[in-house]
């Protein structure tokens, strides 16, 4: 199966592509037993026996030229590393709040409020156990599928509310739609409390909308009547009734 790559030289112009019909697939070579099945350029240098040796200082690429897959040393394929990012960058849909130590994942939080600036409630019409607990880095991916699967059995009216706003999210950034949003776990919450003013600067500068100050949501809930909420004014953490209207900001993984 041909793989789609481009193919960087050391001072990072184009050698070879075979992405999107840019190339020959005749000219690619499958390296499989040195680069784990990625492909170069057959032309690049080959003695009187046909063997390949690639250029020394060519980099295999994702095709957006961003994440450096393989480097050849002269010898051999070493792996480099990944594209790195910060807290505060614009990037994945969404602004950056958390890393994690590799720099190469994390979370991002959307520009804007997703509940009309009027906030939502956080059930669907009926109080009950959810059981969603999960607390921490993306533990509220998982609370958000418990909260929509559970509301459907203790009771669901239509009316939208918290978790299903953040479900059914699509946010299209750079050409690329980013569809895996879910309502924060309260930790996440926090850690976007944490970062405010970086996050409140990046959405200004890319047409987005800075945090009230004011309650938001989260996905952990306290009991069968009340969850986890946080005060973006003075970053107090409280339980509030699931019928009541506050804020909703959605984040999503990387």
């Amino acid at each position: 199966m041909m793989l789609n790559l481009s193919v960087y030289s050391q001072t990072g112009g184009v050698v070879i592509s075979n992405g999107a019909g840019t190339a020959d697939p005749s000219a690619m070579l499958d390296v499989q037993s040195t680069a784990k099945g990625m492909l170069i350029p057959r032309m690049l240098e080959a003695d009187k026996n046909g063997i390949i040796t690639p250029a020394t200082g060519l980099m295999i690429y994702q095709t957006d030229g961003t994440t450096g897959l393989y480097n050849f040393n002269g010898s051999a394929w070493i792996t480099v590393g990944s594209h790195t990012y910060s807290i505060g960058d614009f990037a994945q849909g969404g602004i950056v709040f958390w890393i994690d130590e590799t720099g190469e994942h994390g979370l991002v939080c959307a520009k804007v409020d997703q509940n009309g600036g009027s906030g939502v409630r956080w059930y669907a019409g009926h109080n009950g156990n959810t059981h969603a607990k999960g607390d921490g880095p993306f533990a509220g991916e998982v609370n958000t599928s418990i909260i929509i699967a559970a509301q459907v059995a203790i009771g669901d009216d239509g009316t939208t509310y918290a978790a299903r706003i953040c479900n059914e999210l699509q946010i299209t950034e750079g050409g690329k739609t980013y569809g895996d949003w879910y309502l924060p776990s309260k930790q996440e919450l926090n850690l976007m409390y944490q970062n405010k003013a970086t996050i409140n600067t990046t959405a200004a500068a890319n047409g987005g909308a800075a945090f009230a100050s004011a309650y938001y949501w989260s996905s952990t809930e306290y009991s069968s009547s009340a969850a986890s909420a946080q005060n973006f004014g003075d970053g107090g953490q409280v339980t509030g009734n699931k019928v009541s209207t506050v804020r909703v900001r959605a984040v999503r993984a990387f």
